[in-house]
């Protein structure tokens, strides 16, 4: 266990980077050199970075992605990268309070949804346990890639479910000639939000820099009623206490980061050193003492691409990254438990030229790292995971259309410190294409056989895993995942309007599922249901539907919805925590500086639960924002007022683990005010 000696060396290194951003931000609005009008809006096209190696805009990949950046992206931004992306089609979040939250997609979560910062994988402890918060800020984003559906082939088995890629541009990829930044700031909403983030890029076309800082502080989170739900106490008769505020729920987070590129005409290598802070309440108090997380994430990235090489080879691009995690859960002042996760990611790819009209890629990726966790609350031992893999992916243009394939060919190792060792082999194959009906119409559709190792807790789990108070048991037995997907998608484009609606089914031979056995642990006055990591199969189907529609030249309008279906096949069980069917519209009004954005999503009732999973009532989340843009010369200043949950409406999300514990926050109001040059 880390002493407390340790543990506040370690917390006396951080840097104050609330000082650095307001220095940064400073530094904005005296160094900038570059004019912008007051009426120029900055729009980034939706270009997606992900899903497909060759780069090409995400209405051309086979597999549906959803690109957030610009004006979206700054709108959607909220204090975990979960809740950020929670309502896109397809998308839930499985909070875990206010402060930890991961993205579920299509009913996947944890390890089947990759997360990845820049290409190459966020290494924390987040998959472990639903508390643990995800080791990137929103605020430092400038866009997020979402690959929904199976993208194992790129990118591992562990990206069975998806991909969520947050790129921050921390190593700058071109040329730049003078000084770029943004800068933004936000106060209120539920949580009492105290926001800050600055960034700069500066160059002399051969030599660029970045530099960013962040600051947030929250407060517990206002709530429109109790945590309790009405149906958890009637269940089990939890009294129904602290009305209108969600207890041990305030944060605190920071960061920064400095990264450095030499640019070329057709390419550059760069480097970056990040840091990240974040402590939070995970809204649980043990023996009245508040249970909370402290958490650093240090990380070195160094990346290069080449392009237009002019030989066999006409590409290159190497991505190599280290992070030094480390997150220790306090009971009141006191260390409880110590995480840690040390590790080295790379990936070398080499792209060829075109022989006829095939174009592709091959690659090499690897993943080292070291995990373990010393304290009471270690229910999984240190393990030692490595991982490697040789993949290719092909594109054939055929006319207008195009077909897709590739492989994937894996070896991972697991090595635990009580002398268990396992070997896997994990393969995925893919083939998709693009059918064009005619100059508005078209037809994707994908073909994917994916096969996952199973992680070191599904394997080596054996405590009491306090956060969902439950004992869990490994199974060290566990074979690969495997499992068979089609997706489809039916997409209409024409100018600025767009309809895509898709449907898609993966069926496991043996999904890794906990499940409770029956049985229990008692440890002193506490008793626990022991739930084990089995192999069941499993079926997992859906739709998915998204139009946006340009009324007149000051009017958009926009439609999504989802639903996801979900089954134990042995048994013809539902698995839990699957977010029910929801539908949502939206419009965006601008004229001149003035702009206004009204949103509404409604989820309906889910009462397809698994066994001891109480129902999740239907609700309404409507929203509005707006925005003015400042007639300032030299600079692109916006401010804005965002009112969330209108109807102050309990909303209960079902892909939450504390749903009856935890609802999201009442009606609230949020101001703030965001500078480009």
């Amino acid at each position: 266990m880390m002493s407390n000696r340790q543990f506040s060396r370690v917390r006396a290194t951080k840097p104050d980077t609330q000082l650095s951003c307001v220095f940064i931000a400073v530094a904005t609005l005296f160094t900038a050199q570059s004019a912008f009008s007051a009426d120029n809006t900055i729009d980034v096209a939706p270009v997606a970075v992900t899903g497909n190696p060759l780069g090409v805009a995400s209405d051309e990949l086979v597999t549906p992605v959803s690109v957030l950046n610009g004006r979206e992206l700054s709108l959607r931004r909220a204090s975990t990268i979960g809740e950020t992306l929670n309502g896109i089609p397809g998308v839930a979040a499985n909070q875990f309070g206010p402060n930890a939250s991961r993205p579920v997609i299509r009913g996947l979560d944890g390890e089947r949804v990759r997360m990845l910062q820049n290409g190459t994988g966020i290494l924390d402890a987040s998959s472990l346990s639903f508390d643990h918060a995800v080791g990137v800020d929103p605020l430092i984003i400038e866009q997020i890639d979402i690959i929904r559906g199976p993208a194992a082939l790129l990118y591992g088995g562990s990206a069975v479910g998806g991909v969520v890629n947050a790129i921050d541009h921390r190593i700058p990829t071109e040329q730049l000639d003078g000084v770029l930044g943004r800068a933004e700031t936000r106060f209120g909403g539920p949580a009492s939000t105290r926001s800050g983030v600055a960034v700069i890029d500066f160059g002399n076309e051969r030599f660029a820099v970045h530099v960013d800082g962040y600051n947030r502080k929250t407060d517990d989170l206002d709530i429109p009623g109790f945590a309790v739900s009405k149906r958890k106490s009637a269940a089990d008769g939890t009294p129904r206490e602290n009305k209108g505020k969600l207890n041990n729920s305030n944060a605190q987070q920071d960061g920064g980061a400095i990264g450095t590129s030499l640019t070329f005409e057709n390419g550059y290598i760069g480097t970056s050193y990040s840091v990240l802070n974040n402590t939070y309440g995970t809204t649980f108090v043990e023996d009245g003492a508040p249970i909370s997380i402290d958490m650093e994430s240090k990380r070195w990235d160094i990346a290069s691409e080449f392009t237009d090489l002019g030989g066999f080879i006409d590409r290159t691009k190497v991505k190599l990254s280290h992070t030094d995690y480390m997150h220790v859960e306090l009971e009141g002042d006191e260390i409880g438990t110590t995480f840690m996760n040390d590790g080295w990611q790379g990936t070398f790819e080499v792209g060829h030229a075109p022989i006829g009209n095939l174009k592709g890629v091959a690659g090499y990726q690897y993943i080292n790292t070291d995990f373990s966790a010393i304290g009471e609350e270690a229910f999984v031992p240190g393990v030692s995971t490595k991982s490697q893999a040789l993949y290719v992916y092909e594109e054939l243009p055929i006319d207008a259309h195009k077909v897709t394939f590739g492989a994937r060919f894996g070896r991972d190792k697991i090595d635990a410190v009580t002398g268990v060792n396992k070997n896997f082999s994990p393969n995925s194959y893919a083939l998709g294409g693009i059918y064009q009906l005619n100059n508005t119409w078209s037809v994707a559709a994908n073909l994917s056989h994916n096969e996952r190792a199973p992680s070191y807790f599904e394997l080596l789990a054996d405590g009491v895993h306090v956060a969902t108070n439950q004992f869990e048991r490994g199974d060290v037995n566990l074979g690969k995942e495997k499992s068979n997907g089609i997706d489809a998608q039916l997409r209409w484009k024409q100018g600025r309007n767009s309809f895509s609606f898709g449907a898609y089914a993966t069926r496991f031979n043996n999904f890794i599922a906990l499940t409770n056995t029956g049985n229990t642990f008692t440890d002193g006055a506490e008793t626990f249901d022991i739930n084990a990591f089995s192999a069941v199969p499993a079926m997992f189907k859906g739709v998915e539907f998204e139009g946006k529609w340009q009324a007149t030249s000051s009017l958009s309008l926009n439609m999504r919805g989802d639903y996801v279906h979900a089954k134990d096949t042995r048994n013809n069980d539902y698995l839990p925590r699957i977010s029910p069917a929801r539908i949502g519209l939206g419009a965006d009004y601008r004229k001149g500086r003035f702009s206004v954005r009204f949103d509404a999503l409604h989820a309906f009732k889910q009462s397809k639960t698994a066994a001891n999973e109480l129902v999740t009532d239907s609700y309404n989340n409507v929203s509005a924002t707006a925005a003015y843009k400042l007639p300032v010369s030299r600079l692109h200043v916006e401010i804005f007022a965002k009112a969330n949950n209108l109807l102050d409406e309990e909303i209960r999300d079902h892909a939450s683990f504390l749903k009856d514990v935890s609802p999201s926050g009442e009606r609230s109001l949020q101001i703030g005010a965001r500078a480009d040059f």
